[in-house]
């Protein structure tokens, strides 16, 4: 919208009535040269139609055709222009209202009773702005009008736009005239200007604004982010404490019939509190996209997942994860969906009475089947040499193939299952199971058992693994001790135990060394200056909380052998402590510290210790063990161990420089054969307390004697290259940690071991025999104390296959009994007579009153499963 002339903008008490008489006397001579001029009615009905920009070169266009009509009419404008200079300072105002934008000359005078634009208005200004006073004519006066009556009577709207087009005609031709157009020139430049200025504040005036909207929103958004801050902030001052998620409650696992439905529930503790999201089978659950499905809840800390309508789909593992700031934690759990298909009584699955018949599994999938398990290509009796590698393996064939269903192998060693180490590896192909050994030792040695599982039935398969001793460096030397543990840990001593070799190089093991090496680094140290014969050992010198491993080596008159497989770190920590350690919550670290002031407390000299004893004794050392006392007030107790001999009064201090801070103690440095009495101080900052009761007289010596040789060794034979050894158990025998067999041909006085690891029982399978060779065999008994002295030799016995009869089947249990049948299941004979059993009978009689009935046979043919269904 155009701006007005300034002199209406100043004053608002200008006058449309108002004439001037010169004005007056021209309007009828404009206005029939306007009618003649075809220049001035083109260019004001363009106007009219077009825009304001198109309009103003169509005004340049009209100023230059006006100029040359002005000097033709120059003579006759003369005598019809303004005399007084009101009336030229009055056209030179209308030409810079003209000028300034006004191109319509109806707004030249403005009406004040017309009705409004409905552009919007912009506010007036109360000042001129720099340019407009420049443009300002210097002896301007502002006129005085003296009255509003309408003195020209009968003249309509259009002809007052038409005076108001006249007066700025008139004014602009006298302007031209007097200043031969270069006035005209440049009021044109500084309307150009004005008309850009003003474009330029209505443009800044709409980008201020909207600047400004935008900084209030940003002014909000930040306040709500600032109280959001504030409030979280609050929050976690009030709990004092960040911690991860943690399962109170984890989900349980479940097997469910087709159709029921089931639910798992968990509970998680957690600040922030935790976000809990349920995945099947690492795909997060969407209720959405299975309505009425699924139904996920959270009420009161306690999360639940509820499965509707179990189908066989469902069966999966399902994990259900809590997050928040500070970490995620996942429980798990499995459900399973069963279904019957086959023989079954319906009656009694109506009642809950599972009555799957024998050999029949659940797969995961909810599929009853009869599954057939065999071992192809099976791995034989192995031998091994230490520092070797192994490999065990064989084909498993399972009919019928369930796709998507694979077994559940596992690995046994003597009845014990074999878990993945750094030693040990194990892989399943999908139709082969491997058992790797990286570096074998002799504790690897012994029965080993593959089992395969599908649902509910499994087949399994053995065979024997030996370790042979690895060449000794030095010839003569014993063979490396194995099975080295702990026994027993605290701040003070680490107990060690572990099992003497079987092959002790020609001469007696005059004992054993220990070295020790701390995790992390590959500085072995000795821990023994002398060797211990005993075959346990309190190793002390270890600073509190780091961790240890260690080994072990025999040595005779030939030297010492080599050292035996490391064992599991162990920390130099209390019992207490290490469970202590474990139960501390995983939190992290939040950078917060709380200092409470106390007043100190008048120390308490604490009482004495309780039930102090000896635990062992032995010819190396002795263990004594105690209860701290009750009175020991607030602060951290340390113990002082005294000795004397027995009989006599004179107490001497064991531990003079290192106090001992556990309720346990080794003492070393005894006289062997020798009776000691043993007490024990406590102490703290107030001072010593008094002594605990004395024990009683122990004689430094190892009370754990050395078993006895066992007796009645009789072999029997068993296969074409093995024989099997049975014998009886050593008599009033300790701790016994197992037997060695030993084996030699007839005649040639060598003896060789059968077996490098120890082994309990009393019946033994020697493999790797000669066939047709006749062989004697002996035993011996073992534990920490020592090896037995040998058994009497065998009966000599040639190397063959035996056939014979198999012993009885045992443990014949009824599995499952129905209303008119009966399911029966038993083991193998314990003798198999040579041969693989290849099959059984089942027998059966009625028993009415207590009296029984005939033997009846319940199969005609030979089964080969160790479970049979009698109807």
């Amino acid at each position: 919208m155009m701006s007005l002339p300034f002199y209406q903008k100043l004053h608002q008490h200008y006058d449309r009535s108002y004439r001037n008489k010169d004005l007056r006397t021209t309007m009828s001579q404009y206005q029939q040269e306007k009618r003649s001029s075809a220049i001035y009615t083109h260019g004001s009905t363009a106007y009219s139609a077009r825009s304001s920009a198109a309009h103003r070169q169509e005004s340049e266009a009209f100023s230059q055709a006006s100029t040359t009509s002005y000097q033709q009419q120059a003579s006759r404008a003369s005598e019809l222009a303004l005399s007084s200079s009101v009336s030229q300072k009055a056209a030179s105002a209308y030409n810079y209202g003209y000028s300034r934008g006004r191109t319509d000359s109806s707004l030249m005078l403005e009406d004040y009773s017309s009705k409004l634009s409905p552009q919007i208005k912009r506010a007036r200004k109360g000042l001129l702005s720099g340019e407009e006073k420049e443009n300002l004519p210097s002896d301007y006066m502002v006129p005085i009008f003296s009255g509003r009556q309408v003195h020209v009577s009968g003249i309509t709207d259009t002809e007052e736009e038409r005076i108001k087009e006249a007066a700025a005609y008139i004014a602009k031709r006298k302007l031209l005239a007097s200043e031969e157009g270069i006035t005209a020139a440049k009021q044109s430049t500084v309307s150009k200007q004005s008309t850009s200025t003003l474009h330029q504040e209505e443009a800044f005036e709409k980008k201020s604004r909207k600047v400004a909207i935008r900084e209030k929103a940003e002014h909000l958004e930040l306040r709500k982010t600032l109280e959001e801050t504030e409030a979280y902030h609050r929050k976690l001052n009030e709990d004092n404490l960040l911690h991860a998620p943690e399962f109170v409650i984890k989900p349980r696992s479940h097997t469910v019939w087709e159709k029921e439905n089931v639910k798992l529930h968990c509970s998680v503790a957690g600040w922030p509190e935790p976000r809990v999201t349920w995945y099947k089978n690492q795909v997060p659950i969407n209720v959405h996209a299975n309505p009425g499905k699924y139904i996920i809840e959270s009420r009161y800390g306690m999360h639940t997942l509820e499965i509707n309508a179990c189908d066989f789909e469902d069966t999966a593992q399902y994990r259900a994860s809590a997050m928040n700031v500070k970490g995620e934690l996942s429980a798990y759990a499995s459900v399973v969906v069963k279904r019957y298909k086959g023989e079954f009584d319906e009656t009694r699955f109506h009642a809950g009475v599972s009555t799957l018949p024998l050999s029949f599994a659940v797969t995961p999938y909810g599929y009853a089947s009869k599954f057939e398990i065999h071992f192809d290509d099976k791995f034989d009796v192995s031998f091994g040499r230490e520092g070797e590698t192994m490999s065990l393996g064989c084909r498993v064939v399972i009919t019928p193939d369930i796709k998507h269903f694979q077994p559940e192998v596992q690995w046994y060693r003597n009845g014990a299952p074999v878990s993945p180490s750094k030693w040990v590896q194990t892989h399943w192909s999908g139709d082969r199971a491997t058992l790797t050994f990286s570096h074998l030792n002799k504790e690897d040695e012994g029965l080993y058992t593959i089992r395969v599982r599908m649902g509910d039935y499994y087949e399994q398969y053995s065979a024997y693994v030996f370790v042979r001793d690895a060449d000794a460096e030095i010839e003569g030397a014993p063979a490396s001790p194995l099975d080295v543990v702990c026994l027993d840990a605290n701040k003070d001593y680490i107990i060690i135990s572990w099992k003497q070799p079987a092959v002790d190089g020609g001469s007696p093991i005059l004992g054993y060394f220990i070295d020790k090496c701390e995790v992390g680094t590959n500085n072995w140290s000795q821990c023994n200056d002398t060797p211990v014969k005993f075959a346990r050992f309190p190793v002390t010198g270890l600073i509190e909380g780091r961790s240890y491993i260690f080994r072990v080596r025999a040595v005779n008159k030939n030297g010492i052998g080599l050292p035996s497989r490391v064992s599991e770190p162990v920390a130099a920590l209390d019992p207490a402590e290490k469970a202590r350690l474990r139960s501390r919550p995983s939190a992290p670290w939040t950078g917060q510290i709380i200092v409470t002031e106390e007043e100190p407390t008048e120390g308490i000299v604490p009482g004495p210790p309780t039930d102090l004893s000896v635990i062992e004794a032995t010819q190396s050392y002795v263990v004594l063990s105690w209860k701290p006392p009750k009175q020991r007030g607030h602060e951290g107790i340390l113990y002082f161990i005294e000795k004397c001999d027995a009989g006599a009064e004179n107490w001497q201090r064991v531990n003079t420089e290192l106090p001992v801070k556990s309720p346990r103690f080794a003492l070393f440095d005894l006289a062997e054969g020798k009776s000691y009495q043993f007490r024990v101080r406590c102490s703290n900052s107030a001072g010593v307390g008094e002594p605990s009761e004395a024990t009683e007289v122990t004689v430094v010596g190892d009370k754990l004697d050395i078993p006895k040789a066992p007796s009645n060794i009789i072999p029997s034979r068993n296969t074409d290259t093995s024989v099997v050894v049975t014998w009886e158990e050593s008599k009033d025998a300790k701790e016994l940690v197992g037997y060695y067999i030993e084996s030699s041909v007839v005649g040639s006085g060598k003896w060789e071991p059968c077996n490098n690891n120890p082994v309990k029982g009393t019946r033994f399978t020697c493999h790797g025999l000669t066939t047709g060779q006749s062989y004697i065999f002996r035993v011996r008994a073992v534990n920490a104390a020592g090896l037995s002295e040998y058994s009497q030799d065998s009966e000599a016995i040639e190397v063959k296959a035996a056939i014979a009869a198999p012993s009885p089947p045992c443990d014949i249990t009824c599995l499952e009994s129905f209303r008119d049948s009966m399911v029966l299941g038993w083991k193998q004979p314990d003798k198999t007579g040579g041969a693989e059993i290849t099959g059984y009978y089942v027998n059966y009689r009625e028993v009415i009153d207590g009296v029984p009935g005939r033997w009846r046979e319940a199969n005609i043919k030979a089964i080969s499963d160790e479970a049979y269904k009698v109807s």
